[in-house]
């Protein structure tokens, strides 16, 4: 019961606060921006997938926000509304910026014609191998973590939600997993 009061609380504040925007009060409107930032940068991150994008797409939405708060008629739907503008403006945002395409490493390797020497060649394909060699050396959950944030391109927050750990447990896992593969690279290439 206490946790539906507290709720219904945060709803009702947030409701206030909107409607003190729609008056013209700049210190709400600034406050429904320092509090729901963090929900629109998030949905922003995952719709596009590149952080500058995402940050120009967040203050977006908060300037479109602003101009069109009066035309909200349920002050208590506010974040359904402004997910609903951030989606909407993410959509439009990566039509314009086109298609980009997914591509393997191994097969953008392959592809991908590089000017230098045979020997800056070999000695590519053995640091790759080092590397594989070092990732399969490590536990699961460095090699994971690792795998998530260079291999599939997860931002920290969609590691955080996979992982199901804090965004700070995750920063402090990557690094780890980064000082541990290099150790073992190091060890592999003294052999």
């Amino acid at each position: 019961m206490n946790a539906i009061n507290t709720q219904y609380k945060e709803i009702l504040s947030t409701a206030e606060l909107v409607r003190a925007a729609q008056a013209g009060d700049r210190d709400a409107f600034g406050e429904l921006f320092e509090r729901f930032q963090p929900v629109v940068f998030a949905i922003a991150m995952r719709r596009l997938r590149d952080h500058a994008d995402a940050s120009e797409l967040c203050q977006d939405v908060f300037v479109q926000a602003m101009t069109k708060l009066e035309q909200l008629r349920t002050p208590e739907a506010f974040i359904g509304w402004l997910r609903q503008i951030t989606v909407r403006m993410a959509i439009n945002r990566a039509v314009r910026r086109g298609n980009s395409v997914a591509v393997e490493p191994e097969l953008l390797e392959a592809t991908v014609m590089e000017e230098g020497s045979p020997l800056d060649a070999a000695l590519a394909v053995e640091r790759q191998d080092e590397v594989r060699a070092g990732l399969e050396r490590l536990g699961d959950m460095d090699r994971d973590t690792l795998v998530a944030f260079y291999v599939d391109g997860q931002s920290l927050l969609e590691m955080a939600d996979q992982f199901e750990a804090p965004l700070g447990t995750i920063k402090r896992r990557l690094h780890v997993a980064r000082k541990r593969l290099a150790k073992q690279v190091e060890e592999l290439a003294a052999v």
